[in-house]
């Protein structure tokens, strides 16, 4: 059935590839693993130090309340490589997760993306475009499952799980694979010290080199800043003095999150911010080559997250980010968990040094992208996305009433399986486990603090039967009666 539907989307779309394709921009996708909303400068860090990205940041527009489409890793890829909502492709919790932290599901989270949903990557390739993928993929450990068969024609450095063992060739727990080699593939040539990001960086601008006659779509997913929180020592050393110089200590303080877990309240991880650093130099090595290469002009760049910060744990341990001014952070359905980074580049379009407050989404990206390379919109795929293709011209507003999250899993960070939906300034969080239900108006409490469910009682019941009428339209996967 795949290869059927794939040949017939080729077809269709060979007929509306005109002579003008060599024309369309180029797109490089950068997608980081667990970097929260306020991991960069451009958005409020005075501890990290993100100076490529804060160039993006004035010379394309930032988008202030963006969310990814879950508060963990892959249900978030799925929903950005296929334009719809977790719920509806059964992928709800990060794949590889323990059944036994499933049990509320029935049935359990599938252990791949369906090779019948038509890929962003498909789409673009399709359309007349090279495609390649670098990093993590985390949408099914099978080589069936991983990216060459899910439209995208090269690819580079995809492990079977979610992240490496370490950031440091050989990039294992220990010694490195019995065989030798390399425990990430692609890099069995690596050397002793060579670091992870630097080298996905480098196989991306490789690609790049080599197809800059062509259209092409590059996505870039590296495994930072997911643990294990491994920085070079040049930069562990450097915010280590930098965090001295201002009087401050590594020790971070805390609060209790629910009496769930505990989140830190500090960003002072000199290994944390030399990650988040790495990433922003490779951010930089792309942009220096799309400059040497004369692309810039012709090259949209888009910059995000699959989940906010890991701020918090469950027991009396903490996070390794911080997410403040936020309320916890990844696993969790508070904005510290969900609001993420969002920088888009579109030459010729994007206002320099703009920003954008209009709530926007993961499932977003996918007719954003057919848009913006001049593709025909697939509302059949991307049934929850919007395009964001007028919004990066400077409109103020996107057709959309309200953003739905379901996440009915246990998760490591202390959370409880839950829901929410953002509807305007307000923003609803359900608990599954007895029903009980959160209320906050984000314009006047960013970090939801004042729960409004007893004095607002009509808007609790609005955006509640919204949230009830969006589980069942996705055919949301629900706890089971038993565990409610």
């Amino acid at each position: 059935m795949k290869k059927i539907a794939r040949a017939a989307i080729l077809a269709f779309c060979a007929l509306t590839i005109s002579a003008g394709a060599a024309d369309r921009p180029n797109v490089v996708f950068f997608l980081i693993d667990d970097l929260g909303w306020a991991d960069l400068g451009c958005y409020g860090s005075k501890f990290h130090e993100t100076p490529n990205l804060d160039r993006l940041a004035q010379q394309g527009m930032r988008f202030t309340d963006a969310y990814a489409a879950c508060p963990v890793c892959s249900p978030t890829r799925a929903a950005v490589m296929t334009g719809k909502f977790p719920a509806r492709l059964g992928i709800t919790d990060w794949i590889g997760a323990s059944q036994k932290r499933q049990a509320l599901v029935t049935p359990l989270n599938e252990s791949f993306l369906p090779l019948e949903e038509v890929t962003i990557g498909e789409a673009m390739q399709a359309g007349g475009y090279e495609t390649a993928y670098f990093g993590k993929w985390h949408l099914g450990a099978q080589d069936e499952h991983h990216p060459q068969n899910q439209g995208f024609g090269y690819h580079r450095g995809v492990n079977r799980a979610g992240a490496p063992g370490s950031y440091f060739f050989p990039f294992s727990r220990g010694k490195g694979p019995k065989t030798g080699g390399s425990a990430v593939p692609d890099f069995e040539e690596a050397k002793k010290g060579d670091y992870l990001t630097d080298l996905l960086a480098g196989e991306a601008i490789k690609f790049v080199e080599a197809n800059q006659a062509n259209p092409f779509f590059l996505f870039l997913a590296h495994y930072s800043i997911h643990t294990p929180i491994q920085a070079k020592p040049v930069h562990v050393e450097k915010y280590q003095k930098k965090l001295a110089a201002r009087g401050g200590s590594t020790e971070p303080r805390s609060r209790d999150e629910r009496g769930y877990g505990t989140t830190r309240m500090d960003q002072n991880n000199p290994a944390l911010a030399g990650m988040v650093e790495s990433v922003d130099a490779s951010v930089g090595r792309m942009l220096d080559k799309l400059d040497e290469l004369g692309l810039t002009e012709k090259t949209v760049i888009i910059f995000t997250s699959d989940n906010g910060g890991l701020s918090t744990l469950q027991g009396d341990r903490v996070g390794p980010g911080c997410t403040l001014p936020l309320r916890g952070g990844k696993g969790w359905m508070y904005e510290g968990g969900i609001r993420v980074p969002l920088i888009i580049r579109w030459p010729g379009v994007t206002r320099a040094g703009s920003t954008c407050a209009v709530p926007v989404v993961s499932t977003d990206f996918y007719p954003t992208l057919l848009e913006l390379a001049g593709l025909p919109a697939r509302p059949g795929q991307h049934l929850d996305g919007l395009s964001l293709a007028g919004l990066l011209r400077g409109d103020r507003e996107l057709a959309r009433e309200a953003i739905f999250w379901h996440y009915p899993h246990y998760h490591g960070s202390g959370n409880r399986p839950t829901a929410g939906v953002r509807k305007g300034d307000y923003k609803l969080v359900r608990w599954y486990e007895d029903g009980s239900e959160e209320l906050f108006r984000l314009s006047d409490d960013l970090g939801e603090q004042k729960d409004l469910i007893s004095t607002m009682p009509e808007k609790r019941s609005e955006l509640s039967g919204d949230l009830d009428a969006w589980l069942k339209t996705t055919g949301a996967r629900m706890a089971m009666p038993e565990s409610r």
